[in-house]
């Protein structure tokens, strides 16, 4: 069984999102959780609470069917969403573009076949 969650629209670079989701592919969710909780990158807190949202949308669909020790990360991607784009004044009357990316971050949680 798949269960799955999804963060819109982070207010955060998804290159900086990537490197922690990096961190926690194919790894069984107590782990990922334990990897999440000690990394010091802002990025780990978002991730962290998108797991728990995963483990919490598994347990609800199998009406608590599912062992939660059982559920590793099968898939977690990070995409680019929208970008606002600001400008910065500057010397002699001069504006330079400032870029304030955001992102999505998909993750698909599974049984692990033992």
């Amino acid at each position: 069984m798949e269960s799955t969650a999804h963060l819109r629209h982070l207010r955060m670079s998804p290159r900086k999102l990537s490197l922690v989701a990096a961190l926690i592919r194919g790894k069984p969710v107590e782990a990922a959780l334990n990897i999440l909780k000690f990394t010091p990158r802002a990025a780990a807190r978002p991730v962290e609470k998108l797991i728990k949202s995963a483990v919490a949308n598994a347990t609800d669909l199998s009406k608590g069917q599912v062992d939660v020790d059982t559920l590793y990360v099968k898939t977690i991607s990070v995409d680019q969403a929208a970008t606002q784009r600001r400008f910065m004044p500057r010397a002699m009357g001069r504006a330079t573009p400032i870029q304030k990316k955001s992102a999505h971050v998909h993750v698909v949680l599974a049984d692990s076949k033992k």
